[in-house]
């Protein structure tokens, strides 16, 4: 085939795919998918806050099943740092498994690691994290900005923190706005050191500005227009989690698969796949998704006051 042929034919297929995105069709079509076997799903963020600690086993669902995942009842669920010290988690609801500290205890030890242990339907699975250090949010801050571009005018938010001394630390910035957390896939706020990626050479910095104003959320009025993230009388409070650095890759590519675009963008767009997980089952042939992660935890609110 010349080459003058094939570009000749790969013009006619884009012109094809465009005329069918912009035309649309009349007639609904259900496809029929293949049944895939369930996939367990272990949900293990966990950190040293003062309060109960859960880990979630689920199972997967079909494509089209939009209800809840299932949770998977009758699991083992154990956390032992290197000490041998063992966290046991009690199963509280259907699939989710709790540790609750008592006399004010906290859960775990800055620089230890950490082991996960899940024993379901004859199956083991494994997985290890560090409890890593984190820096102290020092202050938050409200300006007044003009409108610029797309941005209304309006009070935005800034918090401030200095990343720790040497290199490879990663973070995981989660911002509630009046009390709710802020956790549509596009308000996922890491940093690795205060940057945003590996290789940026600004260990121990300041965090770099746009990291300082993910805290920002933006919701549209009828008219589709973005409305100021802040208004007198709110208020915000922003956690900064240490994360080891899987998971900070394993976050950004959460956030890479479930915040698309949509439209006639995604005929182009790589498709969808399962997130690689740090978890490992014993049975070679056995699949599961899901991360384990222990976390440090530092935060600070404020209320914006005219």
């Amino acid at each position: 085939m010349s080459i003058k042929k094939y570009n000749f034919q790969t013009v006619l297929l884009a012109l094809l795919l465009v005329q069918i995105a912009f035309t649309g069709c009349e007639d609904e079509i259900s496809p029929t998918l293949e049944e895939a076997p369930q996939i367990v799903v272990i949900d293990a963020w966990i950190n040293n806050k003062p309060e109960p600690q859960v880990i979630k086993v689920m199972g997967t669902q079909p494509y089209f099943d939009n209800t809840l995942p299932t949770g998977l009842s009758g699991a083992i669920v154990q956390v032992a740092d290197e000490n041998l010290e063992v966290y046991d988690f009690i199963e509280t609801a259907p699939g989710e498994y709790t540790w609750t500290p008592q006399n004010g205890e906290t859960f775990g030890t800055i620089g230890l690691q950490y082991g996960l242990n899940v024993e379901y339907n004859g199956v083991t699975y494994n997985s290890i994290s560090k409890l890593n250090n984190v820096p102290p949010v020092d202050s938050i801050s409200f300006t007044f900005e003009e409108e610029d571009g797309p941005f209304p005018e309006g009070y935005f938010a800034e918090f401030w923190s200095r990343d720790l001394v040497g290199e490879g630390d990663s973070y995981w910035i989660k911002t509630f706005k009046n009390g709710v957390y802020q956790g549509k896939p596009g308000e996922i706020n890491t940093a690795f050191d205060a940057g945003f990626s590996a290789g940026g050479s600004i260990d121990g910095l300041i965090f770099i500005p746009p990291i300082r104003f993910g805290v920002n959320s933006f919701e549209e009025d009828e008219n589709g227009d973005l409305q100021a993230p802040y208004l007198p009388g709110d208020s915000i409070y922003v956690e900064l989690h240490s994360i080891t650095n899987e998971a900070f890759y394993f976050l950004n590519e959460v956030q890479f698969q479930t915040d698309r675009p949509g439209g006639f963008a995604e005929l182009f767009a790589t498709p969808l796949s399962n997130v690689v997980t740090n978890i490992i089952p014993s049975d070679e042939n056995v699949e599961v998704v899901g991360f384990f992660n222990v976390s440090a935890v530092s935060g600070k609110g404020k209320r914006l006051v005219e």
